[in-house]
């Protein structure tokens, strides 16, 4: 079975996504692995947790950077790490 893909449609989903994953990983101002990309009929999908909403902001900036013609959805949530407010008592 041969499946068709369209010259103008960009490379396959696995080298966008490891692509994405090597920017992400390797840019030193972001250096995030967690975050997973999924091609959807509207476009790119960004799906992870970050500690920021500075670092998804740049996150997104950056993938839509290298892929301006990807339109860019974002579902990056923000995990608040806080310092524990009281102290833990071991027995």
């Amino acid at each position: 079975m041969t499946t068709y893909r369209d010259p103008g449609a960009g490379p396959p989903d696995e080298y966008v996504e490891a692509e994405i994953h090597r920017l992400l990983a390797e840019d030193p101002a972001v250096a995030e692995q967690g975050i997973s990309v999924v091609r959807t009929d509207r476009g790119l999908v960004l799906r992870g947790e970050v500690e920021s909403a500075h670092r998804r902001e740049e996150i997104l900036r950056r993938v839509a950077e290298r892929f301006p013609e990807e339109p860019v959805t974002s579902d990056i949530g923000v995990i608040r790490a806080q310092a524990p407010t009281e102290i833990e008592q071991l027995p």
